[in-house]
């Protein structure tokens, strides 16, 4: 049986077929090869540098101390955690960053010692707000930052040029201490009559501040013309020198127990003393005291409050002199150096001294 092909029918067909082979021949015609994806460990190319920037594979170590925000004593040292490479064994070291708000005001590298390693970062401003972070690193690449940790620096202790600052409540001092002294809970004690603790001044303060808080005296302390502070120019009889400046507490031995008065030398000479007025006062040896002596061009004062810079005045006295306090080299003592009258006449015992200012001012703030 023959089969007929009607014109239309085929004229159909063959512009399918046509319409097929244009469209293999476009697809083929217009792809273009891509080379394959290069393999990785996690199957997916990855960044040189993660999201946080870090270029090496371990997790961020963990801040153990200090934290919180509180303040810390001294010697201050930042401990944290250590951290295991996800790959190999790389031999790690850690960067320590401390931080005042967003300065760094100081950073280095440690070597860790198990799992925790410790870092001692260079002087910080005393009794101030710091934070501080830490980081893997090895070979240049360097691990994501740790969290950011907390805390106050210590109370500071130092002698700067004209200045001292020593709060004595952190069992170690600036100065020397001479003689029988101990440290205690609240501050420094000096224990007999020949006890001191003595600084000197690097350079001379010759208008300033003298001020500490003092307990565990009374009217009835053993002495005569005791001493709670005193100054000098160099060493030798501190009764006669020069540039003498004495704060005196009256002790049991003397005429009106328990008097204050102070007597400054200017440059030496009968016309170079001045004295300020000798008052009496009641003391109570379980109570702190502010004691405070100020001087300039031309004058000098003492004054004495109870229980904090800020609290009652009870002696206030100022004399004028007629030549600039001088002493080269400046030496300080709380308490006083035994002088020629012997050691009736020096420190008081018993006496607990912190939060020593010296300095052209204005008088820090110490922690209570």
């Amino acid at each position: 049986m023959r089969m007929t092909l009607h014109l239309p029918h085929f004229l159909l067909l063959t512009r399918v077929a046509m319409c097929a082979i244009g469209m293999t021949l476009f697809v083929a015609c217009g792809q273009r090869a891509q080379s394959p994806v290069s393999p990785t460990a996690s199957g997916a190319p990855e960044p040189d540098a993660a999201a946080d920037g870090s270029t090496l594979k371990v997790p961020a170590p963990s801040t153990n101390s200090p934290a919180g925000g509180g303040q810390v004593q001294a010697p201050l040292v930042l401990v944290a955690s250590t951290v295991t490479p996800k790959f190999g064994a790389a031999a790690l070291t850690y960067r320590f960053e401390v931080r005042s708000g967003s300065t760094v005001v100081t950073s280095g590298n440690a070597t860790s010692s198990g799992s925790s390693v410790s870092f001692t970062p260079a002087a910080l401003d005393p009794d101030t707000n710091f934070t501080w972070r830490v980081r893997a690193e090895s070979g240049g690449a360097f691990g994501p930052w740790s969290g950011d940790a907390a805390f106050r620096s210590p109370v500071g202790a130092y002698i700067r040029g004209n200045e001292i600052r020593d709060p004595l409540t952190i069992g170690r001092t600036v100065g020397t201490p001479i003689g029988a002294v101990q440290f205690v809970k609240d501050g420094v004690e000096l224990l007999t009559q020949e006890s001191r603790v003595t600084y000197q001044l690097p350079v001379t303060l010759e208008a300033g501040e003298f001020s500490a808080m003092v307990t565990g005296f009374d009217e009835g302390s053993p002495g005569d013309k005791s001493k709670i502070f005193s100054m000098q120019e160099g060493g030798g009889d501190i009764t006669t020198n020069d540039y003498r400046f004495t704060v005196e507490k009256r002790g049991r031995s003397y005429s009106i127990p328990g008097a204050v008065t102070y007597r400054i030398i200017v440059g030496g000479g009968e016309h170079a003393i001045f004295d300020g007025a000798r008052l009496a006062v009641n003391f109570s040896d379980e109570r702190w005291y502010f004691w405070k002596a100020t001087w300039g061009a031309n004058f000098a004062n003492v004054e004495v409050r109870e229980d904090s810079p800020t609290g009652r005045v009870i002696y206030n006295q100022r004399v004028n002199t007629n030549h600039s306090y001088r002493p080269s080299p400046h030496m300080i003592h709380l308490g006083a150096p035994v002088g020629r009258a012997g050691p009736i006449d020096a420190s008081i015992p018993g006496t607990i001294y912190k939060n020593v200012y010296v300095g052209p001012g204005p008088r820090p703030n110490f922690p209570n």
